[in-house]
């Protein structure tokens, strides 16, 4: 099964806040309105190659977010990712066949300030908050392109989309399989780099599997919050100067520059994979 990202999330206890911290960071927001919930409100940065990260926040203060509350309560930046299918019901009954838990499909709206009504199906996977480590299933039932369009700013930028996900486990061993078994991926390359964990890789898909050590921030991180994301990896064509770079480091088998994003959790955690690139 083809593992096409969708779009990943970002949750914090204030969307402007994150908003602007995005765009000091080369990332350009634009406000998508509030989930039907009547709790979330998000933002997007959209691509090229129709991928897009969406920041989410509570615009109740006070209600209990139905998806990653503690995450948008207490700051925890990276905490969701979904792949796009074209068929939700069939993709959710095979699955199933496979005795991975599924949850849905079901229909959710939100409504754009433009008064635009987006609506879509989703499926979440493994039990708990969708996407946490398994990725939930998305199919749009309006047209995509009202769900999700290139940010102005991004329409003809080096940057091409999402391509990789990193995602803390709390047992690898036990994490790779339950990937092998629900999307048939197989030969991971279990490697170093500069991660405080054990990295699992699955070349050609967009999964990093990464256990931590018995301490470090990202231990720490994992005790917090649990098995989330830790890391979004960004794809280009051409190193992209104009963004303000962090540091440089290594993921899996990527070299990779990470951006200056460190809201809300003090740490940068998307980054532009600049391997073969002048």
């Amino acid at each position: 099964m083809d593992l096409e990202i969708d779009h990943v999330t970002i949750a914090a206890t204030d969307l402007e806040q994150l908003q602007t911290a995005a765009a000091e960071a080369g990332l350009p927001t634009e406000y998508g309105g509030e989930h039907s919930n009547g709790v979330t409100h998000m933002a997007v940065t959209g691509f090229q190659d129709g991928s897009y990260i969406e920041y989410i926040s509570a615009f109740d203060k006070t209600a209990i977010s139905p998806w990653w509350h503690v995450p948008i309560q207490k700051g925890g930046g990276s905490c969701a990712w979904a792949i796009r299918v074209d068929d939700i019901e069939a993709v959710s009954l095979r699955l199933r066949e496979r005795d991975v838990t599924v949850d849905g499909p079901d229909s959710y709206q939100r409504v754009r300030e433009d008064g635009t009504r987006v609506e879509w199906q989703l499926a979440s996977l493994g039990g708990g908050d969708p996407g946490k480590t398994l990725p939930f299933l998305i199919e749009d039932e309006t047209p995509r392109s009202e769900r999700i369009t290139p940010t102005a700013d991004l329409t003809d930028h080096p940057l091409t989309g999402i391509e990789r996900v990193v995602l803390a486990v709390s047992n690898l061993e036990h994490a790779t399989a339950r990937f092998e078994t629900a999307f048939g991926l197989n030969s991971p390359q279990y490697v170093d780099d500069s991660l405080p964990a054990e990295v699992a890789d699955f070349p050609g898909t967009p999964v990093i599997l990464a256990e931590p050590d018995n301490s470090g921030w990202l231990r720490e991180r994992l005790d917090r919050f649990g098995p989330l994301p830790v890391a979004y990896l960004l794809g280009t064509t051409d190193r992209v100067s104009p963004f303000p770079i962090e540091t440089q480091a290594s993921i899996a088998t990527h070299s990779v520059d990470w951006l200056t994003l460190k809201t809300p959790i003090d740490r940068p955690y998307i980054g532009i994979i600049t391997d073969n690139l002048g």
